[in-house]
């Protein structure tokens, strides 16, 4: 993917960090449990050498950090930092616009642990209140 890293548009940046497939669902272990390379990988199916790749890239760009627990031989966990806590939403959202537009026969479903309600994530404007998508929008480019 191109580097979007210098784009005006903070969606774009956003989507150089964690644009790709591997990287969302690495992110969605993370949030599920998973910390362990291999936890990650059975999980996943991937490629180990992708698998590396996107860990090095998450904890690069600040959503995991390494944290070691094995000296011999050496051995990592990936912990979900605080910008990694901060995707959480976004995944819901993703996953609500998919529940809305794909189907959704055999698919995995969140639920709420303390009150045991499934989870119906609403992305909401905090200065109306009025949920996103429902009002028109204006792109004002910086300067």
């Amino acid at each position: 993917m191109q580097n979007l890293d210098d784009q005006p548009c903070l969606i774009a940046r956003s989507l150089s960090l964690v644009g790709d497939a591997w990287s969302l669902l690495i992110m969605r272990d993370a949030h599920a449990g998973l910390t362990r390379f291999d936890e990650f990988r059975k999980s996943l199916g991937i490629a180990p050498t992708i698998l590396t790749r996107r860990l090095a890239a998450l904890t690069e760009d600040g959503l995991l950090e390494k944290r070691r627990y094995s000296e011999r031989p050496p051995r990592d966990d990936y912990v979900l930092t605080r910008a990694g806590l901060d995707l959480l939403p976004v995944l819901f959202a993703i996953g609500a616009w998919g529940r809305k537009h794909r189907s959704t026969k055999g698919v995995t479903r969140f639920f709420d642990a303390e009150k045991g309600s499934e989870i119906d994530p609403v992305v909401i404007d905090s200065a109306t209140g009025a949920p996103i998508g429902t009002r028109q929008i204006r792109i004002v480019p910086p300067g």
